[in-house]
């Protein structure tokens, strides 16, 4: 015979599928009709299945990137967040492999086409991704400055620090780290001034922790100490400082206006990326090694375009539920 608090428990880690937000509304008026269930039928995958592609549907929804459970303005902040969550994910990888092929740019003229097109394009993209974080974070700045200013700083004041803390480390890092670039010294040749050394040096320092030596640990441990650190606290700085970003955005009252634009920028920077992946395929697919092997393109930065395809997909929804938002909040 079966524990009679087995069915509550059961119900209890099915409930887990769903979000909190979920649960503190609807928990316990599931919960009874999954108890209820499962005293009729013990064991049913269907049962579970359903439960668990509801859970998605409602964590997807929670995250703006599906559903109609959310009023339209908490629809598109969601999906602001999620947005930035892609953009963060996607320039750390982009930002890693882009800085790979400024290293050799600055030591040698790439002997294909698809390479210099590569370039091209992926410093283009890198250009444009670096004007449209400053213009999406203007407006929310602004807002929260404002709110802070006037005294109230009930929920902002934290992530404002956290975000200040996180830039700090990020370039205080960035510019430390950027002194060791593979690229000083570099043979001058006609182009290869596209990109300033002081900007493919921060960004090299910046994504150091993206690199294929974390799976030869032994070759890893010859690295020093410092930099191991730097290696390890660089994504964390970068994860705190869109957690900042995100908190700010949820909690700051935004205007119709200012998350429509917030909206608009996010789709020219899906825009950004079909182009910054374009120039990423057209390296990996036809570049060659180069000269001396400086634009060789190895697993990691196959690894790179998977999490850069998956980043865009993501954020392409992200901007359509947002779009769907501003719509109904019109």
């Amino acid at each position: 015979m079966r524990p009679p608090d087995e069915a509550p428990r059961r119900a209890a880690r099915l409930l887990r599928w769903y979000p909190k937000g979920w649960r503190s509304r609807y928990g316990e008026e599931f919960a009874e009709l999954l108890i209820a269930d499962i005293a009729e039928r013990p064991r049913s995958r269907s049962r579970t299945a359903d439960v668990v592609r509801g859970g998605i549907v409602a964590r997807l929804s929670a995250a703006g990137l599906s559903g109609w459970t959310l009023d339209p303005a908490a629809q598109v902040r969601a999906s602001l967040v999620s947005l930035g969550w892609c953009v963060a994910v996607f320039m750390g990888f982009g930002a890693a492999m882009w800085s790979q092929l400024t290293v050799g740019w600055q030591w040698s003229e790439p002997d294909t086409a698809a390479t210099t097109v590569a370039m091209v394009l992926m410093s283009a993209a890198m250009l444009a991704f670096g004007v449209l974080a400053l213009a999406a974070a203007a407006p929310v700045l602004w807002s929260a400055g404002s709110r802070i200013a006037r005294g109230r700083r009930r929920g902002l004041l934290g992530p404002a620090v956290l975000i200040l803390a996180c830039a700090v480390i990020i370039f205080a890092g960035g510019r430390h780290f950027g002194n060791g670039w593979p690229g000083t010294g570099g043979h001058p040749w006609s182009r290869q001034g596209l990109v300033p050394g002081g900007v493919a040096a921060f960004s090299w320092a910046s994504t150091l922790s993206v690199s294929s030596y974390w799976a030869h640990p032994s070759a890893l441990a010859s690295f020093p100490a410092v930099e191991l650190a730097w290696m390890a606290l660089s994504p964390l700085a970068l994860a705190g400082l869109v957690a900042g970003a995100a908190a700010l955005v949820r909690r700051t009252e935004l205007t119709a206006a200012v998350l429509d634009f917030e909206t608009r920028l996010g789709a020219v920077a899906c825009a950004a990326m079909v182009v910054f992946l374009t120039g990423c395929c057209a390296w990996l697919i036809d570049g060659g090694p180069g000269p001396r092997n400086l634009f060789h393109a190895g697993a990691i930065d196959a690894i790179g375009v998977i999490a850069l395809t998956i980043s865009f997909a993501t954020a392409r929804r992200a901007v359509r539920t947002a779009r769907l938002g501003t719509v109904r909040a019109r």
